[in-house]
């Protein structure tokens, strides 16, 4: 069991790893035209389904084949447990970044603190409309002062 606990921990921090390399050099470099979408209010931000979401349809799949692969055997298996650090990654972000972060389905709030720190430091990286954005790129890993309350504002670059 302690196996399995530290693979799928293994595979929630590699996620965030892999987050920020995707997001800085991929997302924000030749898959621009599919993530602008999450970037831009005028290209669907906020209401309902955006090209963007194709990206988290991809890391669903990797995570459900993964816990496929693994399902004969799920504590001896190095796959499943892989899958399910993959789901709970993504889950949470899903939580914290499209419903909370985002407002997506309807605002949503909290009194959580680090809650509140990540939607701060994501709104940073939203502050610019333009392909090379702002840091932070990962979801939960940032500076501390990243997630101190700050006044928001946004260019409109083309």
């Amino acid at each position: 069991m302690l196996r399995f606990v530290l693979l799928a921990a293994a595979a929630f921090a590699v996620m965030e790893v892999a987050s920020y390399v995707l997001h800085r050099f991929v997302f924000h470099g030749p898959l621009w035209k599919i993530h602008r979408t999450h970037h831009d209010p005028a290209h669907g931000h906020g209401e309902g389904v955006e090209w963007n979401d194709l990206f988290s349809v991809g890391f669903g799949a990797l995570s459900v084949g993964l816990i496929w692969a693994g399902r004969a055997d799920p504590l001896a298996s190095t796959a499943f447990p892989l899958g399910v650090g993959i789901a709970v990654y993504g889950l949470l972000y899903f939580v914290l970044h499209d419903l909370y972060a985002h407002g997506r389905l309807g605002p949503k709030k909290t009194t959580v603190a680090a809650a509140q720190a990540v939607k701060r430091a994501h709104g940073r990286h939203h502050q610019s409309l333009s392909k090379e954005g702002q840091e932070p790129y990962g979801l939960f890993l940032f500076p501390p002062w990243m997630g101190r309350r700050f006044e928001r504002t946004r260019d409109r670059v083309a």
